[in-house]
């Protein structure tokens, strides 16, 4: 599925964000920035040691903000590694650091004049956050961002890993772009 917004393209599909060509994928990182499990461990085995030495530089990333590393041996550029949160009860803040791991990663594209991204779906795996509502969030933060920053991106990619994963941001992303 995709739809276009001013000059930006947002589109979703089911794949491997490995194997993305946009400038930068997103990582959907843990707080140590240490490498894991899931979307974070296919972009580490992929990438190579290369961009694990890049993340040693920072010390950790907390959740809800975004750090950058080249793309070492994947076809991306740039890996924008950011930490989602873990889900508990939808009452600690859960949202509004979901909503500010998206935005801290766009924001970082923009400021490394990065144009193409291709985001995972954060914080659905082992952290545990509902797919339905990230997908709300996730949709709603990109839109909004999109809205906000005339030209800025001219493609957001959500790269899911599941069919469920891809109905949840359809519907996401139906419901909110009309």
């Amino acid at each position: 599925m995709e739809i276009k917004t001013g000059s930006t393209v947002i589109s979703l599909i089911k794949g491997d964000i490995t194997l993305e060509e946009t400038e930068a994928i997103v990582n959907a990182a843990n707080s140590r920035l240490a490498g894991g499990g899931g979307v974070d461990g296919a972009i580490h085995a992929a990438g190579g040691p290369q961009i694990m030495e890049e993340c040693r530089m920072y010390n950790g990333c907390p959740a809800g903000k975004a750090v950058i590393t080249t793309g070492g041996n994947l076809k991306a550029r740039h890996v924008i590694h950011t930490v989602g949160p873990v889900y508990r009860d939808g009452s600690r803040s859960e949202a509004t650091l979901l909503e500010s791991a998206y935005r801290s990663s766009l924001d970082l594209a923009v400021k490394n004049g990065i144009k193409t991204i291709a985001f995972p779906s954060i914080s659905t795996g082992a952290y545990g956050y509902p797919l339905e509502e990230a997908a709300g969030i996730a949709i709603k933060t990109v839109l909004d961002f999109v809205k906000s920053n005339k030209g800025a991106l001219s493609l957001v990619r959500f790269v899911l890993f599941s069919d469920s994963a891809l109905k949840a941001y359809s519907n996401a992303l139906k419901k909110l772009a009309s």
